[in-house]
């Protein structure tokens, strides 16, 4: 018995024993394939959230934003108690939240300094434009 296959303008008569045999081969590809290998470790994304806690630690965020760091730190343990439990996909979704963490800790404390320095400026301006008029005798 064979089995017509139409491939746009061809027409090609296939016996049907072939059309089995193809489909048992594809099928056991593709078993061998999703059996192949596990998940690599997320080691990249480990590798950058732990370089920006440490950059955000040396920057001494935690004076600033140490909610957030903190969590960064505990999204990052995470992370490689997923790995050892070879939840590949979790871990690298948790470092990579580690990481935009460790981000924003370091945004918001940068911000924070920076506001600190302006309102310093300010004070430090009107303080100065309070000592030009006491000594002309301008008010």
């Amino acid at each position: 018995m064979s089995k017509k296959l139409t491939f746009g303008l061809y027409n090609f008569k296939v016996p049907r024993f072939v059309s089995l045999r193809f489909a048992a081969v594809l099928a056991g590809v593709l078993v061998l394939a999703a059996c192949a290998s596990a998940p690599q470790a997320p080691n990249r994304s480990l590798q950058a959230a732990e370089q920006a806690i440490a950059t955000a630690e040396q920057a001494r965020v935690a004076d600033y934003a140490s909610l957030e760091l903190s969590q960064a730190r505990e999204k990052l343990a995470a992370a490689r108690r997923a790995v050892h439990q070879e939840e590949m996909i979790v871990a690298e979704r948790l470092a990579d939240e580690a990481l935009v963490e460790a981000q924003l800790a370091t945004a918001k404390a940068s911000e924070i300094k920076a506001k600190k320095i302006n309102d310093d400026m300010q004070e430090s301006t009107r303080t100065l434009i309070l000592e030009m008029r006491r000594d002309t005798g301008i008010r």
